[in-house]
């Protein structure tokens, strides 16, 4: 049943009037003849009242207060002047000028599982892509520079800009998340590869409110991407977390011994869950029975909703009310007053609500082995799917440092990757789950494929050849050894592949092909469906025998961030494999299992590639080595690069033609979700 708007069309109406004198309601689709600014559909205050020739009043939801009311430990709302800054970044609307109100609704899988989507669409960071996926532009910085040899980057943030409980957000909340929340043991035991550059730490300086300064131990101009693409934010409100921080506050464990905890990083572990993931369960979910106790629900944020209910089944947000973006008739965004997030795991479930109307939005999760029952229901259902080439696909990595000793030996021996792709029969793969709408390839880790990549190695062992899948693991010694026609390990244990899989990272239909092609060359394989949250975990704690996840980054993403080519290659939500390389790395040699020389080559190569200037010999050289390793070796089979579906209720207003189905540039985050707005209820 769908919600009602909280604010009737007449008032809706009025609202916007108030703001129509001052400046013109521009769009995207009508400009009122006022040229474009420095960046793409959006502008700085200063910048929009001088080329639209006014002076913009503000509004604000007339629901604001009700809204504010819901946030756990938030104060009376204060009149909008107070809460927008006194530099709001000004936001050009797709095609209307929106209605306030309404409660968007969405799926994720579980808590922590498939939530990428409804994340995206209240995501900020310092700095984000536009919609064309190629132009970074301002969001919560208001600008930035660098130096000449990209050592230094400065951030000039808004004046006046306040955290979702009115408190100010100041360079020090920078300079406080990189100090004293990621590099603090106690909070993240081990920090992660994008907040070092070639292996060590940057200095971060405030030389006042408006202005922090990264200054960093070597070149890396993929840094502003990182800001613009990934889902953990580089700031943490200081004003709420220092209260229970050890540096700040020398009574922080006596505070949090009065509320239940052992000392006040177990405090700051209950809101931040000691992780840069920004989706971890609230206090509401993790400890209902402390989370009346607590000074809030959440932790202050920055992003335009924020959760103000959560159980095992979903959660609940409201608008921020100190968001700092409005429209261009003043309109302070967004325009949605609640966000709806159900858990359901099912795939079939899912696709269920989605033909019948029941959710707003949906990406992650949706492949295109639905697309069809989906696009057929179009019209009936009064949404529309659109079907957008994807950045990442589907892969499969054998555990190179299984913990059987004998898979291990097995599973770390070329041949045996030689052969397992060249058994995998793509060109049925492409026709059966992507109806032939896909493209045949190796894994090269950069998708798209950079010019300096040579063609050949997106076609390297990728060929369908049971002949020579079969003659390389004779030649290893995987054989029939016990007659009943499946082949075993060299000691003559069975040799039995374990797929589990989750649909959030690839279609079921793939990995019972796959299952199938390799049984059909003597290698038998068991298929099983796991959520996203067990095949993490089992992925995390080495268990697996195959790992199966969507895999690839562009180009400006691997100048920013190192993970695919450093074990374990990739985070904890991508697909992985050599976890026991990852720790001898992470323990200098004290632990693990000794990764080989190709893995130290990419090691190095890789910081080398992101210092080197782009474009130049020097990059495109480096380039070529990082893609001959990890292709060369098969560390990911490739299968069928194909597109996904996008789905979106046609009363969901202002919704772009995405130009990629990606979690890679952050699902939603380019195509500024804050300008929806919802117009089929009153």
């Amino acid at each position: 049943m769908r919600k009602t708007l909280l604010l009737a069309g007449v008032a809706a109406c009025a609202f916007a009037g108030s703001a129509l004198a001052d400046c013109p309601p521009m769009t995207m689709a009508d400009m009122k003849g006022v040229k474009a600014g420095a960046f793409p559909q959006q502008y700085e205050l200063a910048e929009f009242q001088a080329a639209a020739g006014c002076t913009l009043s503000f509004t604000g939801n007339p629901k604001s207060a009700d809204l504010n009311g819901k946030i756990q430990g938030n104060g009376a709302l204060p009149p909008l002047a107070e809460r927008l800054p006194a530099e709001p970044l000004v936001v050009v609307p797709y095609a209307e000028i929106g209605t306030y109100g309404g409660v968007l609704d969405g799926l994720s899988n579980a808590p922590e599982a498939g939530t990428s989507d409804l994340l995206s669409v209240r995501h900020v960071s310092l700095v984000r892509y536009s919609d064309d996926l190629a132009t970074i532009v301002p969001n919560v910085a208001k600008s930035w520079a660098w130096n000449s040899d990209f050592t230094k980057l400065t951030m000039t943030l808004r004046k006046g800009h306040k955290w979702s409980d009115g408190a100010p957000f100041t360079s020090e909340d920078i300079k406080f998340w990189y100090d004293d929340m990621v590099f603090d043991e106690n909070i993240i035991k081990k920090p992660k590869d994008y907040v070092l550059v070639a292996g060590e730490r940057m200095t971060v300086e405030t030389p006042d409110p408006q202005t922090v300064v990264f200054n960093l131990p070597a070149p890396k101009p993929g840094l502003l991407a990182h800001f613009a693409t990934h889902y953990s934010q580089p700031f943490m409100p200081k004003h709420f977390f220092g209260t229970f921080h050890p540096k700040y506050n020398p009574d922080a464990d006596k505070k949090a011994k009065e509320l239940g905890f052992e000392n006040g990083y177990a405090v700051i572990s209950a809101y931040y869950g000691n992780s840069d993931w920004t989706d971890t369960p609230s206090i509401m979910l993790s400890d209902p029975a402390k989370a009346p106790k607590m000074p809030k629900g959440v932790y202050p944020t920055l992003e335009s909703h924020i959760v103000v209910a959560e159980t095992t089944e979903g959660r609940h947000l409201v608008a921020n009310p100190y968001f700092h973006m409005v429209d261009t008739a003043g309109n302070q965004l967004p325009y949605i007053n609640e966000i709806d997030e159900v858990h359901i795991n099912e795939n079939e479930v899912r696709i269920l609500k989605a033909v019948n109307g029941e959710i707003d939005y949906k990406s992650q999760s949706m492949q295109l082995p639905s697309a069809p029952l989906m696009l057929e229901n179009q019209e009936k259902g009064g949404y529309t799917v659109d079907l957008k080439p994807t950045i990442a696909m589907p892969v499969f990595a054998f555990n190179v440092t299984s913990a059987d000793e004998e898979k291990r030996k097995v599973f770390g021996n070329l041949k045996f990757r030689q052969a397992m792709s060249v058994a995998m029969n793509r060109a049925e793969i492409n026709e059966v789950a992507f109806f032939d709408l896909g493209q045949p390839k190796q894994y090269v880790a950069f998708s798209p494929t950079p010019d300096f990549v040579d063609p050949k190695w997106e076609k390297h062992y990728a060929q369908f050849d049971p002949a020579l899948a079969n003659k390389l693991l004779d030649e290893i010694g995987v054989v029939d050894k016990d007659g009943d026609g499946t082949r075993d390990l060299p000691n003559g244990a069975p040799l039995v592949l374990n797929l589990q899989f989750a649909t959030q990272g690839m279609p079921a239909q793939l990995a019972e092909l796959v299952a199938q092609q390799w049984t059909n060359v003597g290698v038998k394989a068991t298929v099983k469906e796991v959520t996203p949250d067990e095949y993490r975990s089992a992925q995390s704690s080495n268990q697996l025998d195959v790992l199966m996840w969507q895999k690839g980054q562009p180009l400006a993403i691997v100048l920013g961030n190192s993970e695919l080519f450093q074990p374990p290659f990739e985070n904890y939500f991508g697909g992985r494999t050599g976890m026991l390389w990852a720790e001898y790395v992470d323990s200098k040699g004290t632990k693990g299992v000794k990764p080989p020389a190709y893995v130290d080559q990419m090691l190095a190569d890789i910081d080398a590639f992101q210092s080197a200037p782009v474009g130049t010999k020097e990059s495109a050289e480096i380039g070529q080595r990082l893609v001959k390793n990890m292709t060369e070796n098969l560390l990911f089979l490739g299968t069928v690069q194909a597109p996904n579906p996008i789905y979106h209720r046609n009363a969901l207003k202002n919704f772009p033609e995405f130009k990629t189905w990606s979690y890679e540039y952050y699902r939603t985050y380019p195509y500024r979700p804050q300008q929806w707005f919802l117009a089929d209820e009153g």
